[in-house]
């Protein structure tokens, strides 16, 4: 599939990009170039091949999950100007 002077002026009026007419032959090298590396990506046999969900098949280091910081809830509801089961009680928003 190659892209004419036309098809690449409508894509760039869809994609709101200003190009001049030189630039619309060197843009349309260019995505023909694009297409072509597709349709020749696409010739490839890939049956039998799992899928990746990334290229390079890293793990992620993760720390551990473990508390860091005393429970200070009590020293924090403390100070608060209403506190119920816990909770912060606040006045009602919506009716």
């Amino acid at each position: 599939m190659s892209l004419s002077l036309d098809d690449v002026s409508r894509i760039a009026r869809l994609a709101r990009i200003e190009i001049s007419p030189a630039e619309t032959e060197h843009t349309r090298d260019q995505l023909n170039h694009i297409l072509a590396f597709v349709e020749q990506l696409q010739a490839v046999d890939t049956t039998g091949i799992e899928p990746m969900a990334h290229a390079v098949d890293v793990v992620q280091r993760l720390r551990p999950d473990a508390v860091t910081e005393a429970d200070r809830r009590d020293a924090f509801q403390a100070i608060a100007p209403e506190t119920e089961a816990g909770l912060y009680l606040v006045p009602r928003v919506v009716e």
